[in-house]
């Protein structure tokens, strides 16, 4: 698949059909979260996936009760490892690993885009929940919550600004 075409035509999922993603899509998906660009390398990030219902349970009791989440067959809980970003000192524990889980989440959702998969950034969450539900240590902050799945409906591009609008050009 080209690349600006998958971005282009990726969408945010939040309902899917009760299939299993098969294990050669989920290595994929790994894959591409750890190939993604991180601040000096040091990839200071961490995922859990998550297959169990239980837990999925708990991560919508503290993603505000956001149920579609709890409906995919793959939950992906990305988190920043602080101890890696502290090597950049407070940019790198406040920015670089939010940089680097950034990349990783993106680079996965243009992955299972890729194979036919649908998935959803989610951002609204309660840190502390997640961190319970998960046992986190705690060196790592939930940054991320991407269910995944094969999709149940395709909506239609959402509006974009203008190029002009968004980019400026400095000669």
């Amino acid at each position: 698949m080209d690349v600006l075409a998958a971005i282009k035509n990726r969408r945010s999922i939040r309902g899917f059909i009760d299939r299993e993603i098969p294990k050669e899509a989920v290595d994929i998906l790994k894959d591409a979260l750890i190939w993604a660009p991180s601040a000096g390398n040091l990839q200071s990030r961490r995922f859990y996936f998550v297959f169990n219902d239980e837990v999925k349970r708990d991560i919508v009791n503290a993603a505000l009760r956001q149920t579609f989440i709890a409906q995919a067959p793959l939950v992906v809980v990305a988190c920043a490892d602080l101890l890696i970003g502290r090597s950049y000192g407070r940019r790198g524990e406040e920015l670089y690993c939010i940089q680097d889980v950034a990349c990783s989440v993106e680079n996965m959702m243009l992955a299972a885009h890729s194979l036919g998969l649908g998935s959803v950034w989610v951002g609204a969450f309660h840190e502390d929940g997640i961190a319970k539900a998960l046992n986190t240590p705690s060196n790592l902050r939930p940054v991320a919550i991407v269910p995944v799945g094969y999709p149940g409906h395709h909506p239609p591009p959402p509006r974009r600004l203008d190029k002009d609008e968004v980019v400026m050009e400095v000669r």
